[in-house]
């Protein structure tokens, strides 16, 4: 390891040092979720935002409510419903009739840390007002464009169970998301442990503050110095490529991928990539990092086709596949 990488591997390891203590903090209260927590403070620090699939009761709310406990940050839960409107997120302008003027109301999406749970029972205008807050950090009431707070990340759950009345996500839309994660059971152990903790009536969920969200933006800067060698960037693009023409790469995937992934998964990836080096305390990227990370970068970036539904493959089943055919450098 060169002189310069070194000092890059120090100064993150100094920069990460409140990782430990703030992942000690929410496995207090969150038992369970590990990879959950993870990919939160990848979203969190790679500046990006997560769409979840679980069914209803895995701790998805609590995970991020303790999560903005922790690092002081303010959080709102938002439950779309059909006849929602885009005010209801955004906020509005409320006439005051005795002096004739405006006033801003400002809407939910105005916290650090959003819940969108259940997203895709919204309709699509509501659905846009979000994606659109979450794209360009900011919201525009009347004539005025209102930042939003830093760090801001939006968890945005979908039910897999229930479709009925359901808005699914166009994939223009889900682009937009950098990570797609599927929130699985606890395994045995871990529900005994839920049972002891959890099964009263008024269970203790008191979350002690570990750091400010100041810490989170000002970490970013030492995720940004992470190195990355060309042939760690060389495989991301390859794996990127391998989505789009697995022909080339000597995968008979084609027939399965309607769509591969787009030029975001790269930029996706490679931030990523470094969020996770860095919550390892590392100042730079290995390929593992990469292919730990990537099926949640592609999962909802490779269109599965008719032809894969018929064979009972998923988007899960494509990207394993590419993972274990291209070359690791």
């Amino acid at each position: 390891m060169n002189s310069s990488i070194q000092a890059i591997n120090e100064h993150v390891q100094r920069a990460a040092s409140w990782v430990p203590p703030l992942q000690q903090e929410v496995g207090r209260v969150i038992i369970g979720q590990k990879d959950l927590v993870d990919r939160l403070l990848v979203g969190l620090i790679a500046n990006g935002h997560l769409l979840l699939e679980g069914v209803p009761g895995l701790a998805k709310t609590l995970a991020l409510k303790t999560l903005a406990g922790a690092i002081n940050a303010k959080f709102q839960r938002i439950q779309f419903t059909p006849d929602m409107l885009p005010a209801d997120i955004v906020g509005t302008l409320v006439y005051n009739p005795r002096d004739g003027n405006f006033t801003q109301k400002r809407g939910p999406v105005f916290a650090n840390l959003i819940l969108a749970d259940e997203i895709n029972r919204a309709p699509a205008k509501v659905q846009s007002a979000l994606l659109e807050a979450m794209q360009e950090r900011q919201v525009t009431l009347g004539e005025e464009t209102l930042p939003l707070p830093d760090p801001f990340l939006v968890l945005a759950t979908q039910n897999p169970i229930e479709q009925e009345g359901t808005y699914p996500l166009p994939e223009a839309q889900v682009d937009r998301f950098m990570l797609k994660l599927r929130v699985n059971y606890p395994t045995r152990p871990e529900e005994r442990a839920i049972l002891d903790r959890m099964a009263t009536t008024a269970p203790s969920l008191d979350v002690r503050r570990v750091l400010d969200p100041e810490h989170i933006v000002a970490s970013r800067q030492a995720v940004d110095s992470i190195y990355v060698d060309d042939k760690v960037k060389d495989y991301i693009v390859e794996l990127v490529f391998a989505t789009r023409d697995p022909k080339a790469h000597r995968l008979d995937l084609e027939p399965y991928i309607q769509f591969g992934a787009s030029p975001r998964a790269t930029i996706n990836l490679t931030l990523a990539a470094k969020a996770w080096a860095f919550l390892q305390g590392r100042g730079y990227v290995t390929p593992q990092d990469v292919k730990s990370i990537a099926p949640d970068i592609f999962r909802h970036r490779v269109i599965a086709s008719y032809e894969a539904e018929a064979e009972n493959l998923t988007s899960d089943d494509l990207v394993r596949r590419i993972l274990d055919a291209v070359p690791v450098p």
